[in-house]
């Protein structure tokens, strides 16, 4: 394991630590702040914790996937063979 992927599994994994204390909102329960007229507060709030989240597993394949583990799943072409 290269030093640079084990950097970058730790990125990874305080970055879902982070997105699993975000997650626990217990303080905006009662809030009934409407944004843009329409959208509850809370809901906007976990609308952001999702797009973070997607953008946490996306860095997580660029970063921290074990390329050994594609070379292995490639099929083999008719010039493999």
């Amino acid at each position: 394991m290269s030093k640079s992927r084990s950097t970058g599994q730790l990125v990874i994994a305080a970055m879902v630590i982070v997105l699993v204390i975000l997650h626990q909102d217990n303080w905006m329960w009662d809030n009934d702040t409407l944004v843009a007229g329409f959208m509850p507060i809370t809901l906007l709030y976990h609308a952001g914790i999702s797009l973070a989240a997607g953008i946490t597993w996306f860095t997580a394949i660029k970063i921290a996937w074990p390329t050994e583990l594609d070379a292995q799943t490639e099929p083999k072409t008719g010039a493999d063979k």
